[in-house]
C-alpha cells in the first residue's frame, strides 16, 4: 500500500516545491544580462544601451521598483523601453517611480498590449494550442470583448514630459556625445497596431548609427527590419518562454518566433540581408500567472561596439 501511494505523493511533492520555488523566489530573482554586439560603423565609439520591458508593474511590488531604479547605477548611454510596463490600471504612478532614475538618462520607448488593456485571467493551456494552430494575439484571433482599458496616456505624457521619445509607428533621434542615433519603432504587432508603411525605407544616410524598436516580435516585423538593412533590433514580449524546461528551454514564445530565439541575442535573415535581434525575458508576469520557472526576471545592458 505505501509502495501504490509513494510515487504519486512523490509527484505532488514535487510539483508543490516547483510552483513554491516559481512563484516565491524565481519571479523575484531579478537579473541583469550583459551582451556585446558589433554593430556599429567601424571606428566608433562603443555605446551602452539599457533595454527594459515587460515591467508588468502591480501595486505593492516593491523589490521590483527598487531594483529597477537601481539601474540607473549603470549609467548607459540610453535606455530603450520596449513596452508592456503595466498590469494594473492603477500602476501608472509606481511605474514612473520605479523608472524614475533611468528617466534622467536619454531614451526612447514603444508600448505593448498591456499597456492598452488589463489583463484578463486565461488558461495557461491557450499558449500552447495558439503555438499550435499559430493564432497569437489578435493575429487570427477574433477581437478582445470587454476589455479593460489602461491608462497608457498618463504613462505616454511621463515619458515624454523626460524627455523619452515616443516610437510609436514612427521615427526618432538621439544625440548622444555628438553621435546621431536614429530610431526607427513600431506599435504592438500582437494586437495588429503595427503599420510599417509609416517608416519603412530603411536607416537614414546622415545618421551615424540606426536601429528599430519593437514590443512583439513577429516575423512580419522583423522580415520588414531586416530586409530594409537595420542593423539592430530590440523586442520583448516573449517572457523568455516564462515557465521553461530545464536543460531544454522555453515552450512557447506567445508569437511566431521560434523558441530558440525567445531571448537573448540571435539573428534574423530576410531579403538577402542580416540583423542582430535582441529580444529581452522581461521583468515582470501576468498579474494572474506571477509566477517564473527557469526563467528569471532580466534587464539587458547591451554594449554596441564597431563590427568587423
Amino acid at each position: 500500500m505505501r509502495a501504490r501511494y509513494a510515487v504519486p505523493l512523490g509527484i505532488t511533492a514535487a510539483g508543490a516545491a516547483g510552483i513554491a520555488y516559481a512563484a516565491g523566489f524565481e519571479v523575484r530573482s531579478f537579473r541583469l544580462r550583459r551582451v556585446t554586439v558589433p554593430v556599429l560603423p567601424p571606428g566608433m565609439r562603443p555605446l551602452r544601451v539599457l533595454q527594459v520591458s515587460d515591467i508588468h508593474m502591480v501595486g505593492g511590488q516593491r523589490k521590483k521598483q527598487r531594483w529597477l531604479q537601481s539601474l540607473a547605477g549603470l549609467r548607459p548611454d540610453f535606455v530603450i523601453n520596449t513596452g508592456d510596463n503595466l498590469s494594473d490600471p492603477e500602476g501608472v504612478p509606481e511605474t514612473l517611480d520605479a523608472l524614475g532614475p533611468l528617466m534622467r538618462f536619454p531614451g526612447a520607448y514603444v508600448f505593448g498590449s498591456n499597456d492598452y488593456y488589463g489583463p484578463k485571467l486565461r488558461n495557461p493551456a491557450r499558449y500552447l494550442i495558439e503555438k499550435a494552430t499559430g493564432r497569437h494575439g489578435l493575429n487570427g484571433n477574433a477581437p478582445v470583448v470587454g476589455a479593460i482599458h489602461n491608462p497608457w496616456e498618463e504613462l505616454r505624457d511621463g515619458f515624454d514630459e523626460a524627455g523619452w521619445i515616443n516610437l510609436t509607428n514612427t521615427r526618432g533621434r538621439l544625440k548622444i556625445d555628438g553621435r546621431e542615433i536614429a530610431l526607427t519603432g513600431l506599435d504592438d504587432p500582437h494586437i495588429k497596431r503595427d503599420r510599417y508603411a509609416e517608416v519603412a525605407g530603411g536607416p537614414v544616410a546622415d545618421a551615424d548609427f540606426s536601429m528599430a524598436v519593437v514590443h512583439a516580435p513577429y516575423l512580419r516585423v522583423l522580415d520588414a527590419f531586416t530586409a530594409d538593412r537595420y542593423p539592430l533590433i530590440l523586442a520583448g514580449h516573449t517572457h523568455g518562454g516564462q515557465l521553461c524546461i530545464p536543460f531544454y528551454g522555453a515552450l512557447v514564445t506567445n508569437c511566431d518566433i521560434d523558441t530558440g530565439r525567445v531571448k537573448g541575442l540571435s539573428t534574423h535573415r530576410a531579403g538577402g540581408h542580416r540583423s542582430y535581434l535582441h529580444v529581452s525575458a522581461g521583468c515582470g508576469t501576468n498579474r494572474y500567472t506571477p509566477v517564473r520557472f527557469a526563467c528569471p526576471p532580466e534587464a539587458t545592458l547591451l554594449t554596441l561596439v564597431p563590427r568587423d
